[in-house]
């Protein structure tokens, strides 16, 4: 397979509403740049008619991209679970994950974990996390790895975006999928038990959490293979929509690619 992926140099949020939408990222402590318009030949690569509009937003070296577009897509689904298939978030870095989800509660956020910032097992990793939505819906979760781990985040506030994950229906076809795009696992993991619940907002879970690197020290894609609860199906996402969060890779074609499950990714020269 062609296209071979060497690092995530964005993520892309479509909004219907940049302007309240860029005032959460801003409170949260992204930084805002100048907007701009969406160039013609990625919106032809995204199969759109019409043109947009971007508000690049940055947060330590990562990026994030509000995008609005002339021909405006869904809303976000209601009543999408931590286990669908549409389900994708952003997995933000903190030194103090229970002032951050404050921070993020005073800006409108709304809860997916059942009862804030909870501390997972050393088997998952020994991190303190809590998920939730910003106010159109795009899931987002807090991340704040303890002091002795091995992680390479540093510093004191909101630090940087440390990954994208996504829920899969067959663990085995996405990781087959990935893998032939240049990307490897690394540190595979089952989560269960009362913290996983409580921060999924779900009762039973099981989750296989497949961490994929690229070739490149950047932000990482994740893939939640649910066993428990199993996922609703997600139907087709167009770029358009407001579930519809795009990575984007630097790579040795532009394209736009739907993963098993029709999750998009933008591949850029």
């Amino acid at each position: 397979m062609s296209g071979k992926l060497a690092a995530i140099v964005a993520f892309r949020l479509t909004t219907a509403e940049p302007e309240r939408l860029a005032r959460f990222y801003r409170g949260l402590g992204f930084a805002a740049g100048n907007g701009e318009t969406i160039p013609s030949d990625e919106i032809a690569l995204l199969g759109l008619k019409r043109g947009g509009t971007r508000l690049p937003l940055r947060l330590g070296a990562q990026r994030l991209d509000l995008d609005s577009f002339d021909d405006p897509g869904r809303r976000y689904p209601v009543g999408v679970t931590s286990a669908d298939l549409c389900f994708q978030h952003l997995a933000l870095v903190t030194d103090d994950a229970a002032a951050a989800w404050a921070r993020a509660a005073a800006l409108g956020a709304m809860p997916i974990s059942s009862g804030g910032p909870v501390t997972l097992p050393d088997s998952a990793g020994g991190v303190t996390a809590v998920k939730f939505r910003d106010p159109e819906g795009h899931p987002l979760e807090l991340l704040q790895f303890a002091p002795e781990s091995e992680s390479r985040w540093r510093g004191k506030g909101l630090l940087g975006i440390d990954h994208s994950a996504i829920c899969i229906s067959e663990a085995p076809a996405s990781r087959r999928f990935y893998e032939a795009l240049g990307l490897s696992v690394h540190g595979q993991s089952l989560n269960r038990g009362p913290a996983q619940q409580v921060l999924d907002g779900l009762a039973g879970v099981e989750v296989d959490v497949l961490p994929m690197l690229p070739r490149q020290d950047t932000p990482h894609l994740e893939l939640l293979a649910y066993r428990e609860p199993v996922g609703r199906p997600a139907g087709r996402q167009e770029p358009n929509d407001v579930e519809a969060t795009r990575i984007v890779w630097a790579a040795d074609r532009d394209a736009m690619l739907r993963d098993p499950d029709g999750h998009l990714h933008v591949l850029r020269r």
